[in-house]
């Protein structure tokens, strides 16, 4: 089972995938940003001129819906001030000079899993920082921790990895397949009445072989193969493709019985509640034709995006575009002086900046934004209303329901920028309902 619509665009994975993780050591400062997942910032527990260790939690959650940093150098604290982030705005952070010596705290024992309650295990998941790292950064204690646990009947695993480009999730799956699965163990103990789904698109055979033989046992725990089509790992989509159940943007997956993680978050929890480590460290990608030499990195978060360059060989070609994530759903950004996040999946540095080179022209009322479109809306409609500032029509005519997927975008031929104007009015009327509420 698929869903309606997606495109099939070049998925330039071939430059990355084959390349085994590597592990990346910084050299510089850590910038720590203390918002690195939707919800209130963490709050800072050092001060100025404290020395830290890796493993050491400097800065913690701030109410339910929030999540803790840790320290992944030790070193001494630089600085609490304002930085710059991925996203082009200031946010205040923790700066740690490292010291070079990586030294780590000393964990608490681990507890086996199998004698920990329910309570425990998503408080393990809480105390660890850990945050949708699919790009969402929704802490995932709160996900964990839905109204009615019993009525979950399905896990999902997106290991669609759908996004051009990206190959970190496939070398994850390749290289440690049995966190992820413990990672799945940990989350289903939480659910009683639910099964497990490694949900992976049928571009990936080799991982699909894997994963089926290391859960042949399992009698909780299936394998998924999906039709490779974008945007396949988007969370609706998958839950449509995985389970034949549909939401709209007003409902949870847990509305319809389903928790979805990603990879790199569910081997997160594996590695909070069986081996007692915080996040600290997380896969990136970084490719593209103007680099060198591309790769998988395990980072350290906190580690300067100019570090992850140099890995990679540094530029062979000068970058005319790069983005933070992938080409579909990333965004452009104008300074490699940022820190990396619990968010941060790739770096994609390319040659030529092709949607700046197009210039849009009339809509030809072709039809093929709406038959790609797997919210089932018409994005010509749509990005019309929005550009007319019409909100009325534009919630009217379902415009809510978009994914902000960007195949409407990619397939339009008069090059018009639909995904932008209809993403910018979505924006605006959920901050209006939100100030009625």
């Amino acid at each position: 089972m698929t869903f309606l619509g997606g495109i099939h665009p070049y998925d330039g994975k071939d430059l990355s995938r084959d390349k085994p993780m590597k592990e990346v050591l910084p050299k510089g400062d850590l910038v720590y940003p203390l918002s690195q997942h939707i919800g209130a910032p963490a709050v800072p527990v050092v001060k100025k001129g404290d020395r830290v260790l890796a493993g050491q939690k400097i800065a913690e959650a701030q109410g339910f819906v929030s999540a803790p940093v840790y320290a992944t150098v030790s070193g001494t604290v630089k600085a609490i001030e304002p930085r710059r982030v991925v996203t082009g705005d200031n946010a205040m952070s923790i700066v740690v000079a490292n010291d070079g010596l990586y030294e780590e705290v000393e964990y608490a024992p681990v507890v086996p899993v199998e004698k920990l309650g329910r309570e425990e295990i998503v408080q393990k998941i809480k105390e660890a920082g850990i945050v949708g790292m699919g790009g969402a950064g929704f802490p995932t204690h709160v996900k964990m921790s839905p109204k009615e646990p019993d009525k979950i009947t399905t896990v999902i695993a997106n290991c669609a990895e759908c996004e051009p480009y990206l190959t970190s999730d496939y070398r994850r799956m390749v290289e440690e397949p049995e966190k992820l699965i413990g990672g799945l163990k940990v989350i289903l103990r939480l659910f009683p009445n639910a099964k497990g789904v490694l949900a992976i698109e049928d571009n990936k055979p080799d991982c699909i072989a894997l994963l089926r033989k290391l859960t042949k046992d399992e009698e909780k725990i299936s394998v998924a193969a999906l039709k490779t089509k974008y945007p396949q790992g988007s969370e609706r989509q998958l839950i449509y493709a995985v389970t034949g159940r549909a939401i709209n943007y007003e409902m949870l997956p847990a509305d319809v019985g389903c928790i979805v993680d990603n990879v790199d978050t569910v081997v997160a929890i594996h590695r909070a509640v069986n081996e007692g480590k915080p996040l600290m460290n997380r896969i990136v990608t970084v490719t593209g034709d103007a680099v060198a030499n591309p790769q998988n990195f395990i980072v350290r978060i906190g580690t300067n995006y100019h570090e992850l360059i140099e890995e990679a060989g540094g530029f062979c070609k000068e970058p005319e575009k790069i983005i933070s994530g992938g080409p579909m759903m990333g965004f452009g950004i104008f300074d490699l002086d940022v820190p990396t996040t619990k968010t941060a999946s790739a770096l994609l540095c390319l040659t030529h900046d092709d949607v700046s080179a197009a210039e849009p022209s009339a809509c030809i009322n072709c039809g093929r934004c709406a038959e790609v479109c797997p919210g089932r809306v018409v994005p010509k409609l749509l990005a019309e209303y929005a550009e007319r500032y019409d909100f009325e029509n534009f919630e009217k005519y379902n415009g809510l329901e978009c994914c902000e997927c960007g195949c409407c975008s990619y397939i339009c031929p008069a090059k018009r920028p639909l995904t932008q104007a209809i993403k910018s009015a979505r924006k605006l009327v959920l901050a209006e309902k939100k100030k009625k509420k």
